[in-house]
């Protein structure tokens, strides 16, 4: 495959920027990478297979620029051509490619970083500019630390069907990354030693190249595809592989990147933690069971030991230290004295005595903990450690001897991220939360009830008498369940994930699990229900009246439009019940709350759902302010989750300028956010992204904790941003929930149906067995606008919005989007919405939606429903323009800008052939082939769009 010429694309793509140098070098990597990729095609598929994707590619290209749809019509006729087979071929390639690129733009990111960082120029969102902010604003390095001591910072990898790759593609991937870095290094060299002729090393180059070759071969001859469902199983191996090659590793670097920061002088708490939800995540997934949860805790407590295992054994190597040469602690003494080493080879060295002993420890808690055993034995495992903390006081023995006895330099490399990596990951590895639906505790709850003959018919009662049942059932010492009754499959199940988690934080750790979520928090009696269950399991220990304490937070989740306004009241009724503020306060005086981004957009679209998430942040902490001004006791922390997806629509963007436009007063060092869906790879599968991804967290919570760049907005703002979202609101129900048909045209416009045949995760598509867009999962209905190109949910019912704003009855136009223009200057929730949106709408593409509109075969409906999605697209777009002053979308992104405009020229030939198989697979002329070749786009536009799901 060659590279594509420059191309505009007047939909929605910035305009082309020159090549200039700093561009060069990814230019070149796609190059590259696109020529071995043909030679590869050439190789394993012959000259006419390659001249097949290079006529695809070119026919792509001029379809946006021929006004006289003249390539339009030579595509079409192209592809129908097709056979099954050749269709596959090309989608390989063309998938492949996008994959590539990708590859290459991160290693431009990470080029262009280590640019600005030799010129001394850090880049926003790095823990180095944060904190020469807070320096420069007088905050002192003590209160910097003292802050860290009492955050929580915490990403949270969740499993959701829109992570399309494979674990073995991902594997490949590194590697072609880490020759790609190998590449640079071999050109960096040859300048440095070759300044005067700048030349290269050629034999060096030539072996890297026959190793990408090789690689890419590799990837050209493994499945894309999985041949069954994925199972939990498989989800939890696939974000454990981020923790081997990421988390492990990058986590203790930005925490002593931290403390080099501060000047050494301040030890940093650890604060940045990593949550998980695949294995404990139940809501709508009848997969996920207590057998999983137990599955999920055994392998991450077996990949953190595994680590620590082999950090251990290497640190032996390294601290061959002499005690003939060096003393060494009393403690030390102590500790290599009651290793069972008693090689004579060693006798003199008590550092590598200790540290086998140290090994043989972590050996036998490997094996209780998980069943596994060590790679290497020097001695047999033996003595297992009791907790993390136990190994982390003998490293801790092992550094404080080292550094009093003239060895302080050999804590650094090794020992300190060990020691750092046990403080956070402890032998659990990352927090396992649990989430299931409140409907489902009312069914257990309801069947306890009934069994125990205390309540014949929970689920007809009304709320009052729900919460006055509870509040006695919660202050009775007693147990529900009947011994030898027979219980449903459900609530056995159900009460059996309680019974684990209660073993899990036994056998793990009290991290193991700490937050139980419930989806669809509608009543105060969905969090009683929690707590009745906890205490029926002994997680919840005394009783209301008399004190109690809970072992899992019982974490709200308020999703809708509706539920998010009622928020803060149920949180107030709650809090109002005599007790619950005591047991909280008991309980660690913590209390999560967690804001669903995905269904209060399908609920009400972008505009509504981000401003109604804005409010209901500001109620909580008003809330939980006015509450512990007038309780005795320990304030309780309010911590928000935000339930963010990969796209826009569903709560995604930059996580730096998230942070900072949160409403004021909702950060105070407390964040827990989801990573879901392909988004995880884009961030994490390569460590160095990985780093700067985690450091924007970082920074963004310490610039929103200690510099409050954010102001509380103005009357006039918020009144206004009322307005915008009932408007906004309005237009996109009317579109999605109002027009008849409209379900009907998003079934056959977008590869929905596709997509649920998929093997990409292994949570259902819909909640229900049907066919209506309420049922309907956030995540496939975001997915499916982003495979079409449309990416409806990140930006339709703003422009409709801005002009029923600006032509309000009696108001002045100029003054209204003066107005608007303001708050884009002024307020960072309002600006950092309208860039997001504003990316969305580069991403999409009409002319190639318009492609997917034609599988609609009503033909009135197909002209009506597009028809009205183009209509708002340009409205959207004119209002941006409008308020943000810029004509051209990517203005101030132009990293991103850069992305695009190399990466969619290999993304447009995917959606036509996509559409091209969709319509050959619902007209039944489709085989096996026709399926594969369609999931197979699925996954090339996926990577290529990076953020769609």
């Amino acid at each position: 495959m060659t590279a594509p010429a420059r191309k505009t694309d007047a939909a929605a793509a910035p305009a082309p920027a020159r090549k200039t140098d700093k561009d060069l070098p990814l230019i070149q990597d796609i190059r590259l990478l696109g020529r071995i990729l043909g030679d590869v095609i050439r190789e394993q598929e012959g000259v006419a297979a390659y001249d097949l994707v290079e006529q695809v590619r070119k026919l792509s290209v001029a379809f946006r620029r021929d006004a006289d749809h003249e390539a339009d019509k030579a595509l079409k006729k192209l592809l129908k051509g097709l056979t099954g087979d050749q269709t596959v071929s090309v989608i390989r390639a063309f998938t492949y490619f996008s994959h590539l690129a990708n590859l290459a733009e991160d290693r431009h990111h990470i080029r262009r970083r280590a640019v600005h960082e030799r010129a001394g120029s850090a880049q926003e969102g790095s823990i180095e500019v944060a904190l020469a902010r807070l320096r420069w604003a007088g905050i002192a390095p003590r209160t910097v630390a003292q802050t860290l001591a009492t955050s929580y910072v915490a990403p949270v990898l969740t499993a959701h069907p829109t992570e399309v790759q494979r674990k073995s593609i991902l594997d490949a991937e590194r590697e072609i990354a880490l020759l790609l870095t190998q590449r640079d290094d071999i050109q960096a060299r040859a300048q440095l030693y070759n300044s005067a002729k700048d030349t290269l090393t050629p034999r060096e180059l030539a072996a890297n190249e026959a190793q990408l070759r090789a690689r890419v071969a590799q990837l050209w001859q493994t499945r894309l595809l999985r041949y069954s469902k994925l199972t939990v199983a498989d989800e939890i191996e696939n974000a454990l592989s981020y923790y081997e090659y990421t988390f492990l590793h990058e986590i203790p670097k930005i925490y002593a990147e931290l403390e080099r920061e501060l000047g050494g002088s301040h030890p940093v708490a650890s604060f940045l933690r990593m949550g998980q939800w695949i294995g404990g995540d139940r809501d709508g997934n009848p997969n996920v069971s207590a057998d999983t949860l137990a599955l999920a805790l055994r392998r991450q407590a077996e990949v953190a030991l595994r680590h620590y295992l082999t950090e251990v054994h290497h640190l032996g190597r390294e601290l061959s230290l002499s005690s003939n040469l060096v003393q060494v602690s009393a403690e030390m003494l102590q500790l290599a004295a009651r290793s069972p080493d008693t090689s004579e080879h060693r006798r003199d060295e008590p550092y590598r005595r200790a540290l086998t002993g140290v090994y043989a420890r972590l050996a036998a808690t490997l094996r209780d903990l998980t069943g596994g055993e060590a790679a290497r034995h020097a001695v047999a495992p033996q003595n297992a450690y009791a907790s993390a903390g136990d190994f982390l006081a003998d490293l801790r023995v092992i550094e404080a001897s080292l550094r009093s006895h003239r060895g302080a330099a050999l804590v650094g490399e090794r020992l300190r991220p060990l020691m750092r990596a046990v403080e956070v990951f402890g032998f659990h590895l990352a927090t396992v939360d649990l989430r299931q639906s409140s409907d489902q505790h009312e069914r257990v709850v309801a069947e306890l009830l009934a069994t125990a003959r205390v309540e014949s018919d929970y689920e007809a009662l009304p709320e009052p008498a729900r919460r006055a049942l509870l509040l006695r059932l919660l202050c009775d010492a007693r147990p529900l369940r009947v011994v030898g009754a027979p219980y449903s499959e459900h609530t056995t199940g159900e009460v059996a994930i309680f019974e684990t988690a209660r073993q899990m934080r036994e056998r793990y750790g009290d991290d193991a699990i700490r937050h139980y979520i419930i989806s669809h928090t509608e009543t105060v009696s969905d969090l009683l229900e929690v707590l009745l269950l906890q205490k029926e399991v002994g997680l919840l220990q005394g009783t209301l009246d008399t004190g109690a304490r809970a072992d899992l937070i019982v974490v709200p989740l308020f999703e809708t439009i509706e539920d998010l306004r009622n928020a803060a009241p149920i949180m107030r009724e709650f809090y109002a019940i005599p007790g619950i503020a005591q047991l909280v306060r008991a309980s660690g005086a913590e209390q999560d709350i967690m804001l669903g981004y995905s269904d209060s957009n399908k609920d009400g679209g972008i505009f509504t759902s981000n401003w109604e998430l804005y409010r209901a942040e500001i109620a909580l902490v008003a809330l939980f302010d006015e509450m512990n001004a007038a309780q005795a006791g320990a304030p309780i922390q309010l911590r928000m989750f935000h339930g963010r997806g990969g796209t826009v629509g569903r709560g995604g963007g930059p996580s730096y300028q998230a942070i900072l436009a949160q409403p004021p007063g909702t950060v105070r060092g407390q964040i827990r956010l989801t990573e879901q869906g392909e988004v995880i790879a884009s961030k994490y599968a390569n460590p160095e992204i990985g780093r700067r991804n985690l450091e924007t967290l970082v920074a963004a919570t310490l610039e929103a904790t200690l510099l409050q760049p954010t102001k509380s907005a103005t009357k006039a703002f918020l009144e206004a941003a009322e307005q915008l979202s009932q408007a906004s609101m309005e237009a996109y129900r009317a579109l999605v929930y109002e027009t008849p048909g409209f379900t009907d045209y998003f079934f056959n416009s977008t590869p929905i149906r596709e997509i649920a045949e998929l093997n990409i995760g292994s949570r259902p598509a819909s909640r229900k067995a049907s066919q209506q867009i309420e049922d309907l999962r956030a995540i496939p209905w975001g997915f499916s606008w982003g495979q079409c190109r449309l990416t409806l949910p990140g930006w339709f019912g703003f422009g409709a919005a801005v002009d029923a704003f600006t032509h309000a009855p009696g108001k002045d136009p100029k003054a209204q989007l003066a107005l608007l223009q303001k708050m884009y200057r002024q307020w960072p929730f309002f600006r950092t919405l309208l860039s997001n949106m504003d990316m969305v709408l580069a991403k999409s593409d009409l002319a190639l939606a318009s492609r997917y509109s034609e599988l609609v075969a009503d033909a009135r409906l197909r002209k009506k429903v597009f028809g009205v999605i183009e209509a708002e697209w340009q409205r959207t777009a004119d209002a941006l323009t409008r308020i943000t002053g810029e004509k051209q979308r990517l203005a101030a992104n132009t990293a991103l800008a850069r992305s695009i405009r190399h990466r969619f020229p290999y993304i447009d030939p995917l959606h036509h052939l996509q559409v091209e198989l969709v319509r050959r697979w619902r007209a039944g002329q489709g085989d096996e082939r026709v399926q594969t070749g369609i999931h197979i786009s699925i996954n090339g536009i996926a990577a290529g769009l990076r953020n769609t799901g």
